[in-house]
């Protein structure tokens, strides 16, 4: 079998994946990303006990155990390109032989829970709610990088481009589904549903703006009003698509819970934003070992 060169899959000195820093024994199979590194200890600290606690850069990981179930929480950072190093180097550890640089024969599936915050488009997803990714629409471009149109909804990329007059000079939106097997396990009547955007930027890409002009002035709008067979954005942030796109390429199962902290659409804000995230928080473990 062929030897991944050093130059692809880099790892450090001790033997541990490049920027997570992380070994095989480090991490559980069930996995919740969180992007800043603050709310991984907020996760953990609902653990009966914990193993290990690691961080580099950005990248904090606790793993220890739940009601009897191991899991792991990692910090991801902030946008997409960081979540290509995440879901990589994550799957190196579970499906790559670190000390012979080869591919196992027999794979291991993850399942990954992202627990993030958000704002709503929709003015019937209110403020303090939560929000399950049906699918993830992605405005990055990250995907586009891997062989993946076998994956990719083209029949809503194509009817949200018509709609939104989409610059053919961006990345080409597109869209992934999340896992059924983990949305059906997180839902409940508490649970809002819709396709989460993914954004590549804060600012201009999600249409704010300080003192540069947008391109579209007008999109925002536009991606509010989007609806295909019934599948509209729910909700902006920045991790979703790239981890639904890259989890389903590399055979892991995922899903994105956000606790909804606005409504733009209804230009609320939430009286005490920490509340629905650790209410979140809670009700992602609990579904998790139910």
């Amino acid at each position: 079998m062929n030897q991944i060169p050093t130059s692809e899959l880099v790892l450090n000195p001790d033997g541990s994946v490049y920027h997570l820093n992380l070994k095989p024994e480090h991490i559980a199979t069930d996995i919740i990303f969180v992007g800043d590194q603050n709310r991984v200890p907020k996760v953990a600290k609902h653990f009966d006990n914990q193993e290990f606690d690691i961080q580099k850069r950005e990248f904090r990981t606790i793993t220890g155990t739940y009601k009897g179930k191991r899991i792991t929480v990692i910090s991801t950072g902030i946008g997409p390109d960081n979540i290509d190093i995440v879901m990589n180097e994550l799957d190196a550890l579970v499906n790559i032989d670190l000390e012979t640089r080869t591919i196992k024969e027999n794979l291991t599936t993850l399942n990954i829970v992202r627990i993030g915050t958000s704002g709503s488009l929709q003015t019937d997803i209110p403020v303090d709610g939560f929000v399950l990714g049906t699918h993830g629409i992605g405005f990055d471009g990250v995907l586009h990088s891997y062989d993946c149109k076998h994956i990719l909804e083209t029949e809503i990329e194509d009817a949200f481009i018509a709609h939104t007059q989409w610059n053919p000079r961006k990345a080409r939106p597109y869209v992934v589904k999340n896992s059924a097997e983990l949305q059906e396990k997180l839902m409940s009547e508490k649970v809002y549903t819709g396709m989460t955007g993914t954004a590549v930027g804060f600012f201009g890409p999600q249409g704010r703006v300080l003192r540069l002009a947008l391109e579209d002035a007008t999109l925002n709008s536009k991606i509010d009003s989007f609806n295909h067979k019934g599948i509209r954005v729910s909700n902006l942030e920045m991790e979703t698509s790239a981890i639904y796109g890259l989890a389903k390429l590399l055979g892991h199962n995922a899903c994105s819970m956000n606790a909804i902290i606005a409504n733009r659409a209804n230009k609320t804000f939430s009286k005490d934003p920490y509340k629905p995230v650790e209410e979140l928080i809670v009700y992602t473990l609990d579904k998790l070992v139910g």
